[in-house]
Parts: C-alpha cells; sequence; structure tokens
C-alpha cells in the first residue's frame, strides 16, 4: 500500500532538504520512492510542496486533495492552506510558528486566528510544537526542518540509527552534529 506526505512551508525554510532525507531513508528501506517538487513563489517566501509517496510500487508521484496520509507544515497557515489533501485518519505535523505572508505584511489581512485549534475542531489530528525554539536550542533556527523530521520519525517503525544514517547521508558534514541534535530534540530525546 502506498503511503503519501506532504511537506508544505515557505521558500527558504529546508523543506526541499526534508524530502531529500524523507526520500533517501525510504530508499534505504527498500521501498519504490517517488518525489515530486512544486514550487510556488519560493524565492520570495510563498508556498512550497514537496510530495512523497513509498510504497511496494508508486507510479505517480502526485498526492491529491484526501490522500495524504502526513502533512509536515513547517508554518501553521501552510497547514491550513492544504488540510483537504489529508486523509481522514491522517495526521498534521505542524510547526507552531506564524510567517507573516505578503498580504498580511502589507496590512491588506490578518494572520488567521487559533489555526491549531480550528484544525481540531475540524476532528483532525494535528501534532502542533515550536520547531523553531527547537531548533535555537540545537543551534540554529535553520534547523527547523530536522526537528520536524524528527517529530515524524515517532509515526514510522523505522529505527532512529536510520534516520540518523540519512542525515548523515543527506546534510554537509559540518552541520551534521546540528542536525542529529535538532532531531532528536523533535523526538522529544
Amino acid at each position: 500500500m502506498t503511503k503519501n506526505i506532504m511537506i508544505v512551508g515557505v521558500g527558504g525554510q529546508g523543506s526541499l532538504l526534508a524530502s531529500k532525507l524523507l526520500g533517501h531513508l525510504l530508499l534505504e528501506q527498500g521501498y519504490d520512492v517517488k518525489v515530486s517538487e512544486v514550487h510556488g513563489m519560493s524565492q520570495r517566501g510563498g508556498s512550497v510542496v514537496t510530495y512523497v509517496r513509498f510504497g511496494e510500487k508508486v507510479y505517480s508521484p502526485v498526492i491529491d486533495k484526501g490522500e495524504a496520509d502526513f502533512i509536515v507544515s513547517f508554518e501553521k497557515m501552510e497547514a491550513a492552506r492544504y488540510v483537504e489533501y489529508l486523509k481522514a485518519g491522517g495526521t498534521i505535523v505542524v510547526n507552531t510558528q506564524e510567517i507573516d505572508p505578503m498580504p498580511v505584511i502589507t496590512g491588506a489581512a490578518e494572520y488567521p486566528q487559533n489555526l491549531v485549534e480550528k484544525m481540531r475542531a475540524l476532528g483532525i489530528s494535528v501534532d502542533a510544537m515550536d520547531c523553531l525554539a527547537l531548533a535555537e536550542e540545537a543551534g540554529s533556527s535553520k534547523a527547523v526542518n530536522l526537528v520536524l523530521m524528527g517529530r515524524l520519525s515517532q509515526y514510522f517503525d523505522i529505527a532512529v540509527e536510520k534516520w540518523q544514517e540519512a542525515i548523515e547521508a543527506c546534510v554537509p558534514k559540518k552541520f551534521a552534529a546540528l542536525n542529529h541534535k535538532a532531531f532528536l530534540l523533535g523526538r522529544g530525546e
């Protein structure tokens, strides 16, 4: 059976590294894996979406509405924007950080309030945590992606060592220790 993970965020947050790491990890576990990147205005702080699909045989890299087992979101509004892609019984793993989109920055709109609570009120399983604070604790605000991967790893029956091997393979050596620390903080270890 094919499993579907959507990674959603804002340009520059490291979602592409997160999808590369996941793809590497799942290939190493013997799955057929398809990773597809859908860029919005990524250089300008716009939405970036990556699909990671894995299973015995995966034919298409695209995830349709109602098919995502997991949505991993780097930011609350991005989670809410893509909630219709989550399948019944799926889980949203979300960083509680708020990044103002252009309409909010220019004053044309206000950032929506209580997004996590609103998603939970719809009966959605939302695993929300302040990944930015944990990334900073690990040593860099740029490590939010590894904190999120640490949190996501708890939903998989894949040994922590295998995740750590994927980090070693996908992250530059000089940032390995910091990324390992961010990953473990995301796991709550």
